[in-house]
């Protein structure tokens, strides 16, 4: 199941960021889409490279986040950032200052678009459930099973 941003969620982040047009396509985006962060993902970076790169087993959302995971999860600047959001969730200098970050990221360039949806899917689940993914287990591969 897709992770999916509420309304008002949305209207909130609208209103945070009301001078950031990239943050604003992709929150408009967003609301075309329900919500649904790996759509609006999907179709943003299709607007920005025209097509989407076909992994095996993978969707470009999940090698996406793979990435960043490798890139955020042991990076103490960024987890400090997420959380003097989380204290202050109306901030637009500490949102701002999360979507700039995770564009200027040296080993992941991405469009200040594009890391928006990422930003707001990292606050949606949490810095913690993020770095702590793991893919489902194949029932097959249990012990006992």
């Amino acid at each position: 199941m897709n992770t999916q941003l509420t309304t008002s969620e949305l209207n909130s982040y609208q209103t945070i960021l009301p001078n950031d047009d990239p943050a604003q396509d992709a929150i408009a985006l967003l609301k075309e889409h329900n919500g649904d962060i790996e759509a609006s993902f999907e179709e943003l970076y299709r607007q920005k490279y025209g097509t989407i790169p076909d992994f095996p087993d993978k969707s470009l959302w999940e090698v996406t986040l793979n990435q960043l995971r490798q890139e955020l999860c042991g990076d103490d600047s960024f987890r400090t950032k997420v959380q003097e959001y989380t204290k202050n969730p109306g901030s637009t200098p500490l949102l701002t200052g999360l979507i700039v970050y995770l564009v200027g990221l040296a080993g992941f360039p991405l469009d200040p678009a594009i890391a928006t949806v990422v930003v707001l899917y990292i606050l949606k689940i949490g810095l913690n459930i993020f770095c702590q993914y793991t893919e489902p287990s194949d029932s097959k591969s249990l012990p006992g099973k």
